[in-house]
């Protein structure tokens, strides 16, 4: 599936793209309103992302272009409002037939429950059984608990229950002592920090023995549910 994101500025889009490619979508980016206008047929996706942030005076003709041709049912509009979004401009967006709008950054466990719920709308979910994450502090080796709202090949997002522990680690830090839980099965990936957060984005960089084998079979037969998950 084909997701297109209208996104100018390049601060949203990672968390943006974890998220979604962790469920299976092919993302497809485009920086100008009028060159997604022009690309829509081809690209032709099952969802799309508008930063309103970013396109203040086209989100709106983008989405009046986008009804014109597609129902809310066939393919699903989320907007990315920033700090400064008023009711009325809510309304409109409503009114034009946006699905659902949802905080630009992306960093609070709200509104990415708030994403996860849109996003249940477009891809079929079962119950989950699970992944589970927890890391020791290098200088400390204080151990960091919470909850895992993401996991792809790549890395995963992490809800560390106590956000403070997480202060004193530098971006890009390597965290060798890490235990994720996939299934039944306790592996020991070394991760880095890349970006940090109320819910922070961790890379995998290598996993001891068979254990990348045993991580990626489980990966692959996991549900949307499981590699989307809620707080």
């Amino acid at each position: 599936m084909n997701l297109l994101l209208v996104l100018g500025s390049d601060n949203a889009y990672n968390p943006l793209a974890f998220y979604v490619k962790a469920l299976g979508f092919d993302l497809i980016r485009y920086r100008y309103v009028l060159k997604a206008m022009d690309n829509l047929e081809e690209v032709n996706p099952a969802l799309i992302i508008i930063s309103a942030q970013d396109f203040p005076r086209h989100w709106k003709v983008l989405l009046q272009f986008i009804r014109s041709e597609r129902s809310k049912a066939v393919c699903p509009v989320i907007l990315l409002k920033g700090d400064n979004f008023p009711l009325e401009e809510a309304s409109k967006a409503f009114y034009l037939g946006v699905n659902g709008l949802i905080a630009k950054s992306l960093d609070t466990p709200a509104e990415v429950d708030r994403f996860h719920e849109l996003l249940r709308g477009v891809v079929p979910v079962k119950p989950r059984c699970g992944f589970g994450f927890l890391f020791s502090r290098p200088q400390d080796k204080l151990i960091i608990t919470g909850e895992v709202k993401a996991i792809s090949p790549s890395g995963l997002a992490f809800y560390p229950y106590q956000c403070a522990l997480m202060r004193d680690i530098p971006i890009h830090t390597e965290l060798p002592a890490c235990s994720l839980r996939a299934g039944d099965a306790i592996l020991s990936p070394v991760c880095k920090l890349v970006h940090p957060g109320r819910i922070v984005l961790l890379e995998f960089l290598s996993f001891p023995g068979n254990e990348q084998a045993i991580f990626n079979a489980y990966l692959e037969g996991a549900s949307s549910e499981e590699v989307i998950q809620r707080v």
